[in-house]
């Protein structure tokens, strides 16, 4: 329940949209529904904080409650205004945060309908279509939104993401063959990476995602874990990857350098990963 409280970057995205659709038109009177919704979109930004703010203390319950109410302010305002985008965006990217996404999808498939180029909208319906088992079907709505705004790192996370999760039901489809479907994921890790320069996860997955190809390109893979090695700052981050490293190096078949990373590593909390890369040293020892 909390994870989706401290999501609120989203919803500040649609208020910028919304605020964009507002810039391109003269100056004129808020209406009757932009009032409404703005006092929604305070009060559930209202509950949200409170919420986040109680931490372990939270009253589940009574944010149930108070986000029922805001849910019903939401039908009310669409069923007095049923062709007014901007609640069905906000509407619907509140369900998908509260774990309702069959009817996130339903609201956003609204207001896709309403404003066909809100390109964060179409990335939410392809994500909670993926989240519902239907990967293939999410595809189109991922790629449209990375056309509408190729530059948002989080759609081409979303993109490898995809990719790599239904890689067996695009290939059985024919989308993709094997190696056309390991480029694209691959593509779409780094460049989310690369828009988000700071973004360390996004950067970690990229590494992670060779280990994900059919056929592998260990020397790109090393030099981004080592890369990623020269950012960080903890003990146990530089401990992390170096496991990542030895990893590598022993599927290059190096494995007195990886045994050599390996016992650099001393830190309690890896202790599991780095008993398993020793059995593997172990095993390729006696070959």
């Amino acid at each position: 329940m909390r994870n989706f409280l401290k999501t609120t970057v989203a919803l500040a995205a649609l208020l910028a949209v919304n605020a964009g659709w507002a810039a391109e038109a003269p100056p004129r009177a808020e209406t009757m529904a932009e009032k409404t919704l703005k006092e929604i979109v305070a009060r559930q930004r209202d509950i949200m904080a409170k919420a986040d703010k109680e931490g372990d203390q939270l009253d589940v319950a009574r944010l149930r409650g108070e986000l029922q109410a805001v849910i019903n302010s939401y039908d009310v305002l669409i069923q007095k205004n049923p062709d007014f985008a901007p609640a069905y965006v906000t509407y619907g990217m509140l369900l998908g945060q509260v774990g309702m996404t069959r009817e996130a999808v339903g609201i956003l498939l609204k207001a896709n309908k309403l404003e066909p180029n809100i390109p964060l909208v179409k990335n939410e319906i392809g994500r909670h279509l993926a989240e519902d088992g239907k990967l293939v079907e999410a595809l189109p709505w991922i790629m449209a939104a990375i056309d509408l705004e190729p530059k948002e790192p989080l759609y081409h996370y979303h993109l490898g993401k995809l990719l790599t999760e239904g890689r067996d039901d695009f290939i059985k489809t024919g989308q993709f063959t094997r190696p056309a479907l390991d480029k694209a994921m691959l593509e779409a890790f780094l460049r989310a990476a690369e828009l988000a320069p700071t973004n360390f996860s996004y950067a970690y997955r990229s590494a992670e995602a060779y280990y994900d190809l059919e056929t592998p390109k260990w020397d790109e893979a090393l030099a981004l874990w080592r890369k990623l090695d020269a950012g960080v700052a903890t003990p146990l981050e530089h401990q992390t990857l170096r496991l990542h490293q030895a990893n590598v190096l022993l599927k290059q078949g190096k494995p007195a350098e990886a045994r050599a990373l390996a016992d650099t590593v001393t830190e309690i909390a890896l202790a599991k990963q780095k008993q398993t890369l020793l059995d593997q040293l172990a095993k390729a020892g006696e070959k």
